[in-house]
């Protein structure tokens, strides 16, 4: 793991809002050089908050006047809307599903797609295809003239050999679950719409964003602090901070193409889940136990791609751990969403 850059404590969640939203200067040169308004479509999700404010900041710092719209059911936070009016973030409730609804939305030139299923997909396949598969294809349809930046996610890979040192963008795709699979079909059916009505896309796989109430790091902290064993069949992973995840897929809005650019989005490093745990327990005076062992693969990206088109990210592993560490610590808020990284069947 590199070596931590010693910033200080993340004091409490304003101040870790305002942190994962402030662009980079790269961030802040591609929308001076993007023309038009953004429309974040999910973003009532864990990431869309942060990112659509840090397009709000870039945009203002660019000296560039811009509606940026997140679009949301707004069901799961009834606060939400009024901190992205807060942060200068216009917003719109919709039923994405609904197309009427979708239809009525502002025009934008602009569009970071966010909106998909995971958590629950296993008992709710319809649902999941319906999200993850179907939608893309409205979106696609509504926004043609748009450019589009669409989420997708490293589990379209399956897994990779550790040795390998984890999937690259043209590798052939074996998606395990229905998930998974969904997700594909996501990247298919915008891939489709793309060549069809010539829309600039990028399709960003991201391979687990963390921040302090939620993410691989955090739920690798939790069980450690809580004394129970942690499971190591996933014993390696990716991961990248969430505001530099934001900073990179706001600059994919200047890069998008057709055929869409694709790129995988994750930190630079394979990081071993025993070493991690080892590390917050000796910072605990806390004994580590485990299940099992480290398997020979795991779900994990290469990511040279995205360091070639946006720069390394400058928020080093050691770093995401310090905060971490003293986050957890100290009894910080947590999402309450772990990530069920150690999912090998891709059940989530």
């Amino acid at each position: 793991m590199a070596s931590a850059a010693n910033r200080p404590p993340i004091r409490d969640i304003a101040e870790l809002d305002d942190a994962l939203s402030e662009p980079t200067e790269a961030t802040i040169r591609a929308l001076a050089s993007v023309e038009g308004d953004i429309v974040v479509l999910g973003v009532g999700g864990k990431m869309g908050p942060t990112l659509a404010r840090m397009a709000v900041k870039a945009s203002q710092r660019a000296g560039v006047s811009r509606r940026v719209i997140g679009v949301s059911r707004f069901s799961g936070s009834p606060d939400l809307q009024e901190r992205l009016r807060c942060w200068g973030v216009e917003t719109a409730r919709c039923d994405l599903l609904d197309p009427k609804a979708l239809a009525e939305l502002p025009e934008a030139a602009n569009v970071v797609y966010m909106a998909g299923m995971k958590f629950g997909s296993s008992g709710q396949q319809a649902m999941t295809w319906a999200m993850n598969t179907f939608l893309p294809g409205l979106v696609a349809a509504r926004y043609r003239q748009s450019r589009i930046v669409a989420f997708s996610t490293a589990n379209v890979y399956g897994l990779s050999a550790v040795a390998r040192g984890g999937s690259v963008e043209d590798d052939e795709v074996h998606p395990v679950g229905e998930y998974a699979m969904s997700c594909l079909g996501r990247e298919r059916i915008l891939e489709h719409f793309s060549r069809t009505n010539r829309t600039p896309m990028a399709i960003v796989r991201l391979n687990y964003a963390t921040e302090l109430r939620y993410g691989v790091l955090v739920d690798i902290a939790l069980q450690v602090r809580a004394g129970k064993p942690l499971p190591l069949s996933m014993g390696y992973m990716n991961c990248i901070w969430q505001a530099d995840a934001n900073a990179a897929s706001l600059q994919a809005l200047e890069r998008v193409s057709t055929p869409p650019l694709v790129f995988n989005l994750s930190g630079p490093e394979v990081l071993s889940v025993r070493r991690i745990a080892e590390e917050l327990g000796k910072r605990w005076g806390i004994q580590v136990s485990f299940q099992g062992s480290e398997s020979a693969d795991a779900l994990l990206t290469n990511n040279t791609r995205c360091f070639e088109l946006f720069g390394r990210p400058p928020t080093a592993t050691a770093q995401m751990i310090d905060w971490i560490a003293e986050w957890v610590a100290r009894g910080g808020a947590n999402s309450g969403k772990p990530t069920h990284f150690e999912e090998r069947a891709g059940n989530y």
